[in-house]
């Protein structure tokens, strides 16, 4: 019995490796497996074969084979029904298919992709928050007193439903939300879409993109962010970019600098993107201020951190020399095919 079900299981194995392009084919199928003299019937005459305990269990088998063999009989008969249709009309089956338009990458995702590339082999993790926050999570635990100007209603997109719930200007209320955690140390970035109430320009709109980052543990020290920061520059840009940090105020970082790298577009004499100065800014930076970390129940007394945030716009835009941000949003195909999978 083993020596027939081995049979049935090989011829099974040709059946579904059978094709057919022509009619002729089909019908040689059907004289193989399913004529009078065929495979099919030569299966089931062995029935008389099997002892009389296991004849209901290879019935049941010989039926599922034969079954098996007619369903395969009858896509290859709609296939090459089709075929001969095709032919008789005129069509060369032998030429390639239509090509399908293949679509690509929105350069905000490449260049997102790629700061988060860079940062993950430095050992940071990826973290992500709700677009939606509230008060403490945006502002107040992040060192931002009631009079800042970020809490400005020109600025901030509040909602109407709760006085306390706001569009996040910025990724940092991620990081406060780690920092909540407790689990020490925190290496992360954070990347995402936020939301200011700018008007919409050729350099600034209401929604944009951030990737933020934020480094605490035992004595990490501005000398660790600068190296940091240097690394990811010469990824994105190269090593021949220069690179210069500025004394800035940020309330959440404390001292704080802002970075800026020589202009990609004129190399450095001046010209109206890095407004004649030869330099562009690039991104914002600090040590984390003690207040951060005890707002977020975090000794500052026993442990530092940096934390530092870009956004994605400026930097796409700067690796690829685009001058208007309203093109990352209009949706125009002309200007979106440009891009393809690599950064």
């Amino acid at each position: 019995m083993d020596d027939l079900l081995e049979r049935i299981n090989n011829y099974k194995t040709e059946i579904s490796d059978f094709i057919a392009e022509k009619a002729e084919d089909t019908e040689a199928f059907r004289i193989k497996y399913l004529g009078t003299k065929g495979l099919v019937k030569e299966v089931m005459g062995e029935m008389k074969n099997v002892t009389a305990d296991k004849k209901r269990e290879f019935g049941q088998i010989m039926n599922e084979f034969k079954l098996f063999a007619e369903a395969k009989y009858d896509a290859l008969k709609a296939v090459t029904s089709n075929n001969s249709q095709a032919i008789e009309a005129g069509e060369d089956l032998s030429l390639p298919a239509d090509q399908l338009p293949l679509g690509s990458r929105h350069p905000i995702s490449l260049v997102r992709n790629r700061i988060v590339s860079i940062f993950q082999r430095l050992g940071f993790a990826v973290a992500e928050g709700p677009e939606i926050e509230d008060d403490w999570h945006n502002f107040t635990a992040l060192n931002l007193p009631e009079n800042h100007p970020a809490r400005d209603m020109q600025d901030t997109f509040y909602i109407n439903q709760n006085p306390d719930w706001l569009l996040r200007t910025h990724t940092s209320s991620v990081q406060v939300r780690e920092m909540e955690k407790g689990k020490l140390p925190i290496r992360i970035i954070c990347p995402g879409r936020v939301y200011r109430n700018e008007t919409i320009s050729a350099r600034a709109h209401c929604f944009f993109h951030q990737v933020e980052g934020l480094y605490i543990a035992e004595n990490v020290s501005f000398a660790d962010l600068k190296q940091t920061l240097y690394f990811f520059v010469q990824e994105m840009f190269g090593k021949e970019v220069k690179i210069r940090f500025r004394p800035s105020y940020f309330p959440f970082t404390e001292p704080s600098a802002e970075m800026d790298i020589s202009c990609l577009i004129c190399g450095g004499p001046g010209c109206n993107v890095c407004k004649h100065t030869g330099w562009v800014e690039i991104l914002g930076c600090g040590m984390a201020h003690p207040n951060l970390l005890d707002n977020c129940g975090i000794d500052s007394n026993k442990y530092t951190g940096f934390a530092f945030g870009m956004g994605v716009e400026r930097i796409t835009m700067l690796k690829y020399q685009i001058k208007d941000l309203r093109l990352f949003s209009e949706n125009d195909v002309r200007f979106l095919k440009q891009f393809t999978a690599a950064v």
